[in-house]
């Protein structure tokens, strides 16, 4: 026992450096060991890949290692969203992905190739933009009441602009009309776009868009702002009234975009890049590069993005049963 006691006190300075960088390591924040990929499941030029591009940089600085934007379209976000689940669970690769990706199409496709709760964890929100219905100026409407009485003297609903199945603005549309008791019928178009042409056009007179797309032509008179489908007004139009202000608290939607892991993804490297994408957001040019196109920073915690995103596969879910829109 003495000479197995003189030996262990002989190991402990041999021991003592490596215990220290084994707990040094432990306590220190995580880092990349390679390259960061930010996988945009959409075309370059799009808000989607404009949020991956403007924190690019600040990512890069801050983790030390160089961040990747790799496009990855198709099936309105599934095929780079599929790519993304299949990664090894390390941080080193992650999806920056439109609502519409983690919270429409798992409840409108049949087959989207990936499971939301099962394949991804939240790392944090990146920016928001809220819905708005719109009408034609020529609608002798102002607000949602009269909106809500001018449609029910329609017979059969006035048609409205949808910019396609099983968008958030449709399905917006939808949520309204099951709240309000009323009938429209959807009149597709190629997005949101030529769906906002549409309405100024009065090919079909009235929309729930996002506010991002027709912000500009509600403020040049070219469509009139009926209401915001957010709990906050859009700084751009602040004239024009909540659904909440208006009577309607449930009737949220809009589009947003936020950051995924793949399940399974570490805890210190989830703590670690939510704390250095929340930095990045923050900058004064991130925040005034994404105000110019009608998106506003709202960066957060990991865990409320879990619960947005729970909340609108939910609300979702239900419109999409309720107003039996048919799955593809």
């Amino acid at each position: 026992m003495r000479r197995r006691h003189a030996l262990t006190l002989l190991a402990a300075p041999l021991l003592a450096p490596r215990l220290a960088r084994a707990q040094a390591a432990a306590q220190s924040p995580w880092a990349p060991s390679r390259p960061v990929t930010l996988v945009v499941p959409f075309p370059p030029g799009g808000p989607t890949d404009l949020a991956a591009r403007v924190i690019q940089q600040g990512m890069s600085a801050a983790l030390g290692q160089p961040v990747v934007v790799d496009n990855r379209p198709g099936a309105t976000g599934a095929i780079g969203s599929r790519y993304v689940a299949q990664q090894p669970a390390d941080g080193h690769t992650l999806l920056v992905a439109a609502s519409g990706t983690l919270t429409i199409n798992p409840v409108v496709m049949r087959t989207p190739g990936y499971d939301v709760e099962r394949d991804f964890v939240p790392v944090t929100l990146v920016m928001t933009a809220p819905n708005m219905l719109v009408v034609n100026p020529s609608i002798p409407v102002h607000n949602v009441a009269e909106t809500v009485a001018w449609m029910k003297s329609i017979r059969g609903g006035p048609a409205y602009a949808s910019s396609g199945v099983g968008s958030s603005e449709q399905l917006g549309m939808e949520l309204f009309k099951l709240l309000t008791g009323t009938e429209a019928i959807a009149v597709p178009f190629a997005g949101g776009p030529a769906a906002a042409t549409a309405v100024i056009q009065n090919t079909a007179p009235f929309a729930v868009l996002n506010a991002a797309t027709v912000g500009a032509h509600v403020q040049a008179g070219r469509l009139r702002g009926i209401a915001i489908c957010g709990p906050n007004r859009f700084p751009q139009l602040p004239d024009v009234p909540t659904m909440a202000e208006q009577g309607l608290p449930d009737h949220v939607s809009g589009s947003w975009t936020a950051i995924v892991a793949p399940a399974a993804t570490p805890e210190p490297a989830l703590a670690r890049l939510n704390e250095v994408i929340v930095a990045a957001l923050k900058t004064p040019e991130v925040t005034q590069r994404l105000a110019n196109v009608g998106f506003a920073v709202d960066a957060t915690s990991r865990a409320d993005l879990g619960k947005l995103i729970a909340e609108d596969l939910a609300r979702w879910r239900r419109v999409v049963r309720e107003a039996r829109i048919e799955v593809n």
